[in-house]
């Protein structure tokens, strides 16, 4: 199989797929290096394709409107530990975190995919947080950063505001 033929395979499996396909799965399917993946979907995305690059793997979003509504709040907290609590203060009231943005005094802003939906998704991105010795975005910005959040209405958007001032992460309400 040549270059062309797979990535037209890799562009019909992210189509299909209704979750993430993480790099290293794709490479292992083809017989490549996950680079050569990396490259290939890069490739893909100059030619037009709407792929994105989720901490889950890569997706290609819904083109399908759904019945959700998405907000943006603010919020401020510090370490590890209250980041995992103000997720999954998140999803537990119905929410999906779907970035995170911070405000950089040089680069303006820096949004990170999150899709984040469920406490399996949160307790993932943790341990990719921690095994990764990464540092959250919000450090650059004293803890505070911005999220997206989709929620079926009105109503969970509130108890997700209500629950995270409770515990003092929202600054903007």
């Amino acid at each position: 199989m040549d270059s062309n033929e797979r990535r037209e395979k890799i562009l019909n499996i992210l189509k299909q797929s209704k979750k993430p396909i993480k790099g290293i799965g794709l490479a292992a399917e083809f017989k490549v290096s996950r680079q050569v993946i990396v490259q290939d979907i890069a490739i893909l995305r100059a030619k037009g394709d709407n792929i994105i690059a989720t901490p889950q793997g890569y997706i290609i979003p819904d083109s399908v409107k759904t019945d959700t509504i998405v907000k943006t709040i603010v919020c401020k907290h510090s370490g590890g530990e209250e980041m995992e609590d103000e997720l999954n203060t998140i999803v537990d009231m119905g929410g999906k975190v779907i970035d995170v943005i911070v405000e950089h005094p040089i680069y303006g802003e820096i949004k990170g995919l999150l899709l984040i939906s469920s406490r399996l998704d949160v307790k993932n991105f943790m341990k990719n947080v921690k095994q990764s010795n990464a540092e959250p975005l919000s450090l650059l910005t004293e803890g505070i950063h911005i999220h997206s959040i989709e929620v079926k209405n009105e109503d969970s958007f509130k108890n997700i505001v209500n629950a995270l001032k409770e515990k003092k992460y929202l600054i903007n309400f």
